[in-house]
């Protein structure tokens, strides 16, 4: 795109795969994300905020390698969620640590009743297993190069936990149930 000029002509395919089921309730949600995970849930908690969903017993989870990497708290600090936890591998911003950790933490105080993330393969296994450990609704979009669209090209391809074949985040996610991958 970078290359692009004025009049340029673009072959674009999409949407592609599905995207996070918006809670039909009123509850508390526990948003994760790390690193480039942010956009996917800013939408989310955007469309949350649209809808009328109080964010208010809601908690969000920001983490990064570096403060440079903690992108749109100020966005996410003005729609009104209960509690931001915010951390660094480096501890340049919030609390040197994982972002898996305040996470489960706040899992022992007041459970929620949805968990939505997205970021880093190792940071969204770590969340699943605590969401299916506590028994929680919980989702998880991948981060992945979709090369063809089609799953045709396994550029996307991802192995289900249980079963054989591949599931393809073009088109059978890039959001999938906790458990599911």
């Amino acid at each position: 795109l970078f290359m692009c000029k004025k009049g340029d002509i673009l072959d674009l395919l999409g949407p592609l795969g599905n995207h996070f089921a918006m809670p039909e309730k009123k509850g508390r949600i526990f948003l994760i994300a790390g690193g480039v995970g942010v956009a996917p849930l800013f939408f989310m908690a955007e469309t949350l905020k649209k809808t009328g969903f109080d964010l208010s017993s809601s908690e969000l989870f920001l983490g990064g390698r570096s403060e440079y990497d903690i992108l749109c708290l100020s966005d996410f600090s003005e729609m009104g969620f209960g509690k931001i936890h915010v951390t660094t591998d480096n501890g340049s911003k919030g609390t040197k640590e994982l972002v898996t950790k305040p996470f489960e933490r706040a899992i022992k105080k007041k459970s929620p009743d949805f968990v939505y993330a997205c970021g880093p393969m190792p940071m969204l296994n770590t969340v699943q297993d605590i969401a299916l450990k506590h028994n929680i609704f919980c989702q998880i979009s991948i981060e992945t190069m979709m090369a063809c669209g089609l799953g045709a090209c396994l550029g996307c391809a991802i192995k289900p936990k249980n079963g054989d074949g591949y599931l393809h985040a073009c088109k059978d996610g890039p959001v999938f149930l906790a458990g599911k991958i």
